[in-house]
């Protein structure tokens, strides 16, 4: 299939932004390997506003919030399945000094709209949600099979360029490594998660102390994340299980059972914030990565700025754009 752009790896961000191009009218493509380590299917979604042991508002999310909510119900209603869900996070006091912080921060209204009732042993976080990210792949990929515009496949991306008017890397973990971007002080985190089997849980309400308990279904319920800096493996470790079983135990006061485990990395940068936009000096070709722990709430906007950039020539935000990281940017 002939097309003006490429969009090659199809995890959150490749999905975002095929998913803004062909609202756009863009002709495009998307390209991926089917990679079995893929870290976006083993990723929760979540979105939570308030977030850290510091707990503050997540990077712009009075601006980011509503454009991911609105982004992910078009795709849900355009796919017919319920891929998001709106939640409320209930977070519990990890130290006695955090009830005065927070009651503080109640008071300035520093955490407005986010922060619900404060109590002795915790507070409300509202406005949070989940997508479901390994739905959202899977059927964005039927979607685009079916138009014939993804291929499963493992490409080069210079050589792509050269077919192309703009190639955009979307690989995560994998586009780190294949050259293209090496000037970019790359960062990684391994996160493990468990699956459990537990009775009773509210299905819209998220359990955070240290670590959560998202309900995912019925009956049904992860637990996480585990932080690793460093590791860029994907195995499974006794260790992550059995913090988060400690954890579980902690916030659950229930029987449970634990019914699988999976790992994952996560790309960062030394900022803590993601990079988007063309290479300086390979204009035909771009990225999206570095999406770190808040990929459901940042992708939408990232997908944006591209939309934004080739149609009405609008230069990324200094803050993500990848070239604040060129050595000798133009």
């Amino acid at each position: 299939m002939n097309v003006d752009f490429l969009i090659v790896g199809q995890g959150l961000a490749g999905t975002l932004l095929a998913w803004e191009f062909e609202r756009a009218g863009f002709s495009f493509a998307v390209a991926d390997a089917g990679r079995t380590d893929a870290t976006t299917p083993r990723a929760a979604g979540i979105i939570n506003p308030i977030t850290g042991r510091r707990m503050v508002k997540s990077w712009r999310v009075d601006a980011l919030l509503p454009l991911a909510r609105s982004t992910y119900r078009e795709i849900a209603a355009a796919l017919g399945e319920p891929l998001w869900r709106d939640l409320r996070v209930r977070r519990e006091f990890a130290k006695p000094n955090d009830r005065l912080v927070v009651r503080q921060k109640k008071a300035t209204g520093v955490l407005a709209p986010f922060l619900g009732p404060v109590d002795d042993d915790g507070f409300w976080i509202d406005g949070a949600g989940r997508i479901d990210l390994d739905a959202l792949v899977r059927s964005t990929r039927a979607r685009w099979q079916s138009q014939g515009r993804f291929r499963a496949e493992t490409l080069a991306l210079k050589q792509e360029a050269q077919r192309h008017q703009l190639v955009i890397d979307c690989t995560g973990l994998q586009g780190t490594t294949n050259g293209a971007f090496d000037f970019v002080p790359w960062e990684f985190s391994k996160g493990e998660i468990l699956e459990i089997e537990v009775p009773g849980l509210s299905p819209d309400v998220v359990l955070n102390r240290g670590h959560w308990v998202l309900p995912v279904g019925p009956g049904r319920a992860w637990v996480g994340a585990t932080h690793e800096p460093g590791k860029t493996d994907t195995t499974i470790t006794d260790l992550a299980r059995d913090a988060l079983t400690a954890s579980a135990k902690d916030m659950l006061a229930r029987a449970f059972t634990v019914v699988g485990q999976k790992a994952g990395v996560r790309v960062n940068l030394p900022d803590k914030r993601p990079v988007v936009g063309r290479h300086p000096r390979e204009t035909s070709l771009g990225i999206v990565n570095g999406l770190g722990a808040k990929g459901a709430l940042i992708a939408p906007a990232l997908a944006r700025q591209w939309v934004n950039h080739l149609t009405e020539g609008v230069p990324f935000d200094a803050e993500v754009d990848v070239a604040r990281f060129f050595p000798d940017r133009p």
